[in-house]
């Protein structure tokens, strides 16, 4: 009945064409989105903007500020707040010492609320000062995102959108540590005062059921419903989505994300440190400047798009230091701008004079015969 159901809800799904020639997509959430890992291009959303309870996906946010603000191997001190938190948990003694890698895989693979509250007070001080802290850069991500706590339990005000959850977890995905937790599938650590050591099991199947998972977090409780952030990545290609209060959480993911490797692929148009253009410079010991990229211009397109680079500068004025921001580099797809990135000056240009244009001519030969 499962696998009927599934089928159904695939054709359902893919069923219905959209404007531009590819198929729509609706999925059984109440709020749902599908970004590419690369620029963050919205691929799909569906209410994506509405604020909604988000349960433990709340942790990817806890578990990217520990790794701002703190080391691996840190010495955290579960206290007494963290003792007995209600709902999951790695059964934290007060005063049981763990490091912080030891209890962020406890926070994302068991989903501890009790190493969510022990790692907010060791970041923070106290749950109501790391609260301010994520909602300070939830703001800094751009994500819609609310909260009141670092774990999820249901409480007023503490809400996000699918967009802003998935937005944070591309963050989180920026960095190697959490790369490696979130995609963790069983990882043993101590148990102080047990003669067992805590075995951890990864609760997002995606990780064992489906083609180039890279990681996620479930969510659950009684107002928020299933939850689910989750990313998989093919062909250079990674997809972030995230489904909020989504009972088929785990069987529309994986109908998101075979709809996202169907109709998109990856563009690289240009590597960190590729020029995208010169720019002519004026009154200069050089005429001109190469213009680069200091990270790669990047961004999922569609499959079959017209794709082109566009850039946007105009003459400089010397003096030019190097690094200086002197334009902008799109990534077009079919018209519209998929990806931009400012473009900085590759080396530094004097202002014309005798001795600078002596010198410019001198470190040309030397770079000619070099």
């Amino acid at each position: 009945m499962r696998k009927l159901f599934l089928m159904i809800l695939l054709f359902a799904a893919l069923s219905c064409p959209a404007a531009g020639g590819s198929e729509a997509l609706t999925v059984a959430a109440k709020g749902a989105v599908l970004i590419d890992g690369a620029s963050g291009r919205v691929l799909f959303g569906q209410n994506e903007n509405e604020m909604l309870p988000e349960a433990s996906c709340t942790k990817i946010m806890t578990a990217l500020l520990a790794l701002e603000h703190s080391e691996l191997d840190e010495e955290v001190t579960a206290g007494k707040n963290a003792h007995g938190v209600t709902g999951t948990s790695i059964y934290l003694s007060e005063g049981e010492t763990l490091t912080m890698e030891q209890m962020l895989y406890g926070l994302m693979l068991r989903s501890g609320n009790d190493a969510a509250v022990a790692i907010a007070e060791h970041v923070a001080g106290s749950v109501s000062a790391f609260a301010d802290l994520a909602n300070a850069r939830a703001a800094e991500l751009n994500a819609d995102a609310h909260f009141v706590n670092p774990h999820g339990l249901d409480a007023d005000g503490h809400a996000a959108s699918a967009l802003g959850l998935a937005r944070i977890m591309r963050e989180a995905m920026k960095n190697p540590d959490f790369r490696t937790i979130t995609a963790t599938e069983r990882k043993i650590i101590p148990w102080v005062g047990n003669e067992y050591s805590r075995v951890l099991e990864n609760k997002n199947r995606l990780l064992s059921t489906y083609e180039g998972a890279t990681g996620g977090k479930t969510g659950y409780t009684s107002k928020a419903g299933r939850c689910l952030v989750f990313s998989a990545e093919r062909d250079g290609l990674e997809l972030i989505g995230c489904v909020l209060n989504c009972y088929t959480w785990f069987d529309t993911a994986e109908v998101m994300l075979d709809y996202g490797f169907e109709h998109f692929r990856m563009e690289r148009a240009l590597e960190r440190g590729q020029a995208a253009a010169q720019i002519t410079v004026l009154d200069g010991a050089r005429a001109n400047v190469d213009a680069i990229v200091t990270e790669p211009l990047a961004a999922a397109v569609e499959i079959g798009a017209n794709v082109s680079v566009e850039v946007d500068s105009k003459p400089l004025v010397a003096p030019v230091e190097k690094g200086q921001e002197v334009g902008t580099v799109r990534l077009m797809c079919n018209g519209k701008t998929v990806a931009s990135l400012p473009l900085t000056a590759a080396t530094a240009v004097e202002a014309w004079s005798l001795s600078a244009a002596i010198r410019n001519v001198l470190r040309s030969w030397a770079l000619q015969f070099s």
